[in-house]
């Protein structure tokens, strides 16, 4: 479980489909919105959408980073010639958001909608452990920091969908558009709960023509939700944060994981590591990253993922040869210690993921000697005993230590095993 930042252009998409199903013709925003991106055909675009050459237009980076206005990466009031200009001066261009730097590589497009600055509404909505939380505020914008003593907090309980008579009742000071204003928060805390979000802020929306407008937003999903919230979310891509940049190393899983059905993710966080996961599962993979830094090893935890929806043979045999061939290239005299682990699966057949992943240790058999490599096993699910019992048989011939647990063992007992011999 791991909240990931989506882009703009994705929120927006999601948000318009979802009010059309279930506000119907009372909602007016239909989504009108494009992503370019390095490889979009400018004049293919116009023909996609044709809205794009009709009006106004807004043009802004869509690279989860805010403030752009104030960093001069906001072109509003254009048409769609002036937006490509825009667009193409800054495109693959450095730009620095506060002590980050990175390259300019995806801008949202949207049509313009002209309104005042006190016609500019917050809303936003986190969870918490008993209650989503619900803020709004008649002063939104680039003004609700210095205002926020206006901000209004209204509180659901989980389980429970947010009312439009309690959202009536603490709006009260908002002096028109009430009745609309409240349909759409409590449609946007159905929309947040039945999205899984776990953070999504639009700041600011207006009201034009008698329609709720979003003009900036900003969203985090808890990616375990992926398979539920499939139908919402559509096609949804987890962009890495801005400044940051893939390895080869990283895009080649996210290839891996783009051309299956299987969830396949890997994130390096420290090559110098000495504590490699490969971890089955995306709540397990968050567990286990946790017990290594509550044990005081995160400056050596040096990745972050995992493999999951039943990948075939071969799909986790090239994870796996991927995770191994970065551990293996720098040697450290204290050795490194892997963790194969996960919970207890539900449909994935763990012999034959442990097949790829045996494949893969016996093609690094001697890189592994070399770098004193401690490997260290916890599954469970269906075939598990079969696939235990090949690594127990791999320990024996492998001339690497491998040590193999069941179901039996607590999931997590595994980090502290190997941790307390990595000392």
């Amino acid at each position: 479980m791991a909240r990931r930042g989506i882009r703009e252009f994705d929120g927006k998409r999601m948000l318009a489909a979802f009010m059309k199903r279930r506000l119907g013709d009372s909602w007016k925003y239909d989504g009108n919105v494009a992503l370019i991106s390095p490889d979009t055909d400018m004049e293919s675009l116009r023909k996609n959408c044709p809205w794009i050459s009709k009006g106004k237009l807004v043009a802004k980076p869509d690279q989860l980073f805010g403030k752009r206005g104030k960093h001069g990466l906001l072109l509003v009031n254009s048409d769609f010639d002036g937006v490509k200009k825009w667009i193409g001066e800054r495109m693959g261009k450095p730009a620095t958001i506060g002590k980050v730097s990175g390259e300019l590589t995806h801008f949202l497009v949207e049509p313009f909608t002209p309104h005042s600055e006190d016609e500019e509404y917050y809303v936003a909505i986190k969870d918490e452990r008993e209650c989503d939380v619900i803020y709004f505020s008649v002063k939104g914008g680039i003004f609700v920091e210095e205002n926020w003593d206006k901000v209004i907090k209204i509180e659901v309980p989980v389980l429970q969908e947010a009312s439009k008579a309690d959202i009536l009742a603490k709006i009260s000071d908002l002096k028109k558009d009430k009745e609309l204003v409240a349909e759409f928060i409590a449609a946007l805390h159905a929309f947040y709960a039945e999205s899984g979000f776990s953070y999504l802020e639009i700041n600011p929306f207006t009201v034009s023509g008698g329609a709720i407008v979003p003009l900036d937003l900003v969203a985090k999903v808890d990616d375990a939700a992926a398979f539920d919230c499939r139908k919402i979310w559509g096609e949804l891509e987890f962009p890495p944060s801005f400044g940051t940049s893939m390895t080869a190393e990283e895009r080649f899983v996210k290839h891996l994981d783009d051309q299956s059905g299987a969830s396949l993710k890997l994130t390096i966080l420290n090559p110098e590591g000495r504590v490699w996961t490969m971890v089955a599962g995306g709540g397990a993979s968050v567990i286990y990253a946790d017990t290594v830094c509550d044990i005081g090893f995160s400056k050596e935890l040096a990745n972050y993922g995992e493999y999951s929806g039943d990948p075939s043979k071969e799909l986790t045999y090239q994870y796996a040869k991927t995770i191994l061939d970065l551990m293996t290239r720098k040697k450290d005299p204290r050795g490194k210690v892997l963790l194969i682990g996960g919970g207890i699966a539900n449909f994935t057949d763990v012999a034959a993921t442990f097949t790829g992943i045996i494949q893969a240790l016996k093609e690094f058999k001697d890189k592994l000697i070399e770098n004193d490599v401690r490997v260290f096993v916890r599954r469970g699910g269906p075939n598990y005993k079969e696939g235990l019992s090949r690594m127990r048989e791999l320990g024996q011939t492998l001339g690497i230590p491998i040590e193999v647990y069941g179901p039996e063992t607590h999931m997590t007992r595994i980090v502290s095993l190997a941790l307390s011999e990595a000392i």
